[in-house]
C-alpha cells in the first residue's frame, strides 16, 4: 500500500482471495490509476482508493467533483471477465455495493435499491454509482476497470436528487464502507465465477433489489427515448413493456414517471 495518509484497508475475505490495494491522497481518477497499473503489468484484483479526485467521471463521460469525505475506488480485473461477459460484472458490483451499504445502514429494499443500470439509491435518491471501462493492455490482455463512487459524508455540488450514507447512518465512515465493500465484492465475484454457464442468479438477485420495477418509466438514450412499464431484466437488459410490445434495452438513463408499489423483479 502506498503511504497516502488514508487509514483504509481490505477486508479479511478480500485479502484471503488475493485482492490488493493502493491508496493515494488525490488523483485525476482512480480508474485512470487502475488502468496505468494494468498497463504496467500489475496482477489482477488490485483496488485503487483515493481521498479525492480532480477528474472523476461517470457514464457518457460526465465529469463530477470528488471532494474528500466520500469513497472513490476502482478495481482492476483481468481474469474471468472476457469483454463479452464484462457488462455482467456491473450488476455483480452493484450487488456488492448494496450488501456493503445494507450492512452499515441497516436499510433493506425498497429504502435501499439499485437503479438500472448502475446506481445505488437511498430513499429514492442517488447515493453511489458504478462505471465499467474495458481496455486492451499488454499482449492483448483485456483489463476491466470497475469504478465506484459513494457519497458517504459529502454531497457533490450541482447534482440534484442525491443522498449520502450519513443521512441514514451518522456513524458510517469511508474506512468501514470500503472494508465491507471489498469483502462483499470478493464473495459476489467468487459466486459469479463459480456459477454454471448461463446462470442468471446474479441478475435475479439484482432484480429483487431493483428500483421501480413495475413502474412506468422513460429511458433516455443518446439518440432516442422510449417509455413503458419496467418489467425486469433479461441478462442485464431492461425489459420494457411499450405500446408497441416488449423492448429490451442495453443501456440508457432511467426516469420514473409513476411510482407503482414495488413488485417482484422478473428475470426472463
Amino acid at each position: 500500500m502506498q503511504n497516502s495518509g488514508i487509514a483504509i484497508s481490505l477486508g479479511k475475505t478480500a485479502r484471503r482471495a488475493g485482492y490488493r490495494m493502493q491508496t493515494q491522497a488525490e488523483v485525476s481518477s482512480t480508474s485512470d490509476i487502475a488502468l496505468e497499473r494494468a498497463r504496467e503489468g500489475e496482477r489482477s484484483r488490485l483496488w485503487i482508493v483515493a481521498r479525492s479526485q480532480t477528474k472523476g467521471r461517470g457514464r457518457h463521460g460526465r465529469v463530477f467533483l470528488s471532494p474528500p469525505g466520500n469513497l472513490y475506488a476502482s478495481l482492476f480485473l483481468n481474469e474471468g471477465c472476457r469483454a463479452s461477459h464484462a457488462p455482467e460484472l456491473g450488476f455483480v458490483a452493484g450487488l456488492a455495493l448494496f450488501d456493503a451499504a445494507a450492512a452499515l445502514t441497516g436499510l433493506a429494499h425498497p429504502r435501499l435499491s439499485l437503479k438500472w443500470p448502475n446506481d445505488l439509491l437511498v430513499d429514492g435518491k442517488k447515493c453511489a454509482g458504478v462505471l465499467l471501462e474495458g481496455h486492451a493492455v499488454h499482449d492483448g490482455v483485456f483489463a476491466l476497470i470497475i469504478g465506484i463512487g459513494v457519497n458517504v459524508a459529502v454531497l457533490p455540488p450541482g447534482l440534484p436528487n442525491t443522498a449520502m450514507l450519513k443521512d441514514v447512518a451518522p456513524d458510517v465512515t469511508v474506512e468501514a464502507l470500503f472494508l465491507h465493500l471489498s469483502d462483499s465484492f470478493a464473495r459476489r465475484f467468487s459466486d459469479w465465477t463459480q456459477a454454471p454457464r448461463g446462470s442468471q442468479a446474479h441478475f435475479a438477485a439484482w432484480a429483487e433489489r431493483a428500483h421501480a420495477i413495475g413502474s412506468q418509466v422513460r429511458v433516455k438514450m443518446p439518440r432516442a427515448e422510449v417509455e413503458g412499464r419496467f418489467r425486469g431484466l433479461d441478462r442485464g437488459r431492461l425489459l420494457l413493456d411499450t405500446s408497441e410490445g416488449l423492448v429490451k434495452l442495453d443501456a440508457g438513463d432511467l426516469y420514473v414517471l409513476d411510482q407503482s408499489p414495488a413488485s417482484q423483479g422478473r428475470v426472463a
